[in-house]
């Protein structure tokens, strides 16, 4: 097999796991090489740990993680797919990318990936992606500022009679369309009615709770530092964020009722050299029950795997997306309608923040 020429690290981590060889019933022998495009970092270090060895020792295969920023990683993805040269096999992706950029994308038959319909959650599989973390966009407030009543839906966030003091909420650039939907769900509008978004009411309902805005964060990093520091009673928060917080022992606490759900997609690109190695990987980690708690415990976002919840007790489990009292709870999002109307959505945005 030709080597593809691309510049990688890999941790020299010595973990040895009992986990049988997951592969696709409908699968030819696998390739000696599979190209993972993921962010670095922990994110990256620690599906090396958990994932890639453990399915590279199981199966003899070469795992090549690559590590790289999502958009970099689509620009490339799209020359890749121009010139008909594809480098990386799996990469990550956002739900709007399923959407976006289904063109470039391998389907993929759920059917066949038996690991992931016995242990993923409901929905863990869709023909262009397989869920790897989930999380959502949900309230977090300060447990010592509300003692004997929380607030738990966005009613509540808006409610500054009953639950008063400074708030936050995201300008991240990325995604504007989670303040609309919020503003929506709190002017008593039914998750399911959401879409398509009446976006002159979500604006007219945000003109009642900016002047109660005290931050208008930007970054994850951000968004932990005005809990830490005090600067807001309550947010809108990336659940991962708010739980580092929470394992600080910082007097804060989230609320999964009405959070936005935000999940990580694994999907394969279209003309992949190492498809089957692919198809066997995404099998596999739903396949390695056992390491999903661990991995959750370190990026603080849940997997999709219904068979890692139930090894976690319940007062843990409760911390992450998709444990069954709260991935009920989450709101899911219309990305082709999303998709559609970014530009107007971005446009809406700008216009009212800066007037």
């Amino acid at each position: 097999m030709q080597h593809r020429m691309l510049k990688w690290t890999t941790a020299t981590l010595a973990m040895s796991l009992a986990v049988a060889a997951s592969m696709p019933s409908h699968a030819q022998q696998l390739e000696e090489q599979l190209v993972i495009a993921t962010t670095g970092g922990a994110m990256g270090n620690t599906l090396e740990k958990y994932f890639y060895e453990p399915f590279g020792k199981a199966n003899n295969v070469e795992v090549v993680p690559f590590a790289i920023e999502v958009p970099d990683q689509w620009a490339r993805a799209e020359a890749m797919a121009r010139s008909g040269n594809i480098e990386f096999d799996i990469v990550t992706a956002t739900a709007p990318d399923l959407v976006a950029r289904k063109d470039i994308l391998h389907e993929i038959d759920c059917s066949k990936l038996k690991s992931i319909m016995e242990f993923g959650v409901e929905d863990a599989c869709t023909p262009y992606g397989v869920a790897r973390t989930t999380g959502g966009m949900l309230i977090t407030y300060n447990t010592d500022v509300f003692k004997d009543k929380a607030p738990t839906t966005w009613a509540d966030f808006w409610d500054v009679k009953q639950f008063p003091g400074p708030r936050g909420l995201p300008d991240t650039g990325d995604r504007d369309w989670w303040v609309p939907v919020a503003a929506l769900l709190a002017d008593g509008v039914k998750p399911d009615e959401l879409f398509p978004l009446d976006i002159d009411r979500a604006y007219k309902k945000l003109d009642e709770i900016r002047p109660h805005i005290a931050v208008w964060w930007k970054t994850g990093d951000q968004v932990q530092q005005i809990m830490r520091s005090g600067e807001v009673v309550m947010t809108m928060s990336y659940s991962g964020r708010s739980l580092q917080v929470v394992k600080e022992g910082l007097p804060f606490a989230m609320s999964w009722n009405q959070a936005i759900r935000d999940t990580g997609y694994m999907s394969i690109l279209k003309g992949a050299p190492d498809i089957n190695a692919a198809l066997a990987y995404l099998d596999f980690f739903y396949a390695n029950s056992e390491a999903h708690p661990e991995f959750m415990r370190t990026v603080n976002y849940a997997t999709a795997s219904k068979s890692a919840i139930e090894l976690m007790k319940p007062e843990e489990r409760n911390l992450y997306a998709t444990a069954p009292e709260n991935y009920s709870k989450l709101i899911k999002p219309d990305f082709a309608w999303i998709g559609e109307n970014r530009e107007m959505l971005r446009a809406r945005w700008i216009a009212w923040l800066t007037r």
